[in-house]
This record gives C-alpha cells, sequence and structure tokens, in this order.
C-alpha cells in the first residue's frame, strides 16, 4: 500500500501546486513567469475539495491530514487573492471618478 499512499499524496500535490501557480504565487515553469487565472485555481481546488468528498472513510490518517492542510492553506490563499483583487478594482474604479 505505500505506493498507493504515494501515488495519492503525488495527486493532491499536483493539484496543490497547480492552484498556487494559477493564483500567482509560484512562477509557471513553462513560461518562467509568474501567471494568474483566479478562475483556474477554484477548479483546482474545488477538484481537491471533490477528491476530498469520494475519497472519505478510504484514506489514512496522515493522507487525510495532508488532503484537509492542502485545502485549507489554497482557499485561505485564494481568498486572499480575491480580496487583493477586488480592492484593486475599487482603487481603479475610484481613480477614474
Amino acid at each position: 500500500m505505500p505506493v498507493d499512499k504515494d501515488l495519492f499524496l503525488q495527486l493532491v500535490i499536483m493539484f496543490q501546486t497547480a492552484a498556487y501557480q494559477q493564483m500567482g504565487k509560484v512562477k509557471n515553469p513553462l513560461t518562467d513567469k509568474m501567471e494568474k487565472d483566479l478562475a483556474q485555481a477554484q477548479f483546482s481546488i474545488d477538484m481537491l475539495g471533490m477528491l476530498e468528498e469520494k475519497t472519505k472513510g478510504n484514506l489514512s490518517e496522515e493522507e487525510k491530514k495532508y488532503l484537509e492542510l492542502a485545502l485549507y492553506e489554497l482557499r485561505m490563499n485564494y481568498l486572499d487573492e480575491v480580496k487583493k483583487e477586488g480592492e484593486g478594482k475599487s482603487t481603479e474604479t475610484e481613480k477614474s471618478s
């Protein structure tokens, strides 16, 4: 079973890394640029949320905790990015008024 555990954690890490890239927190290794696409970040986070739902009762304690922590951190970072984007838009609106 260790291989299954490693594969599961790799899957979580794959979506976690993608979400951080899509939030502009990590450089895209293909373009070597910071890129932001919050809709795609939300999709990656939602995929992990779905994975959490569908695997309930089938994960080891370590897998469960890792997934929970990853989702918590991603959701907090996502909210922070949405807030920043909203503040930027309200500043632009004030400048053009």
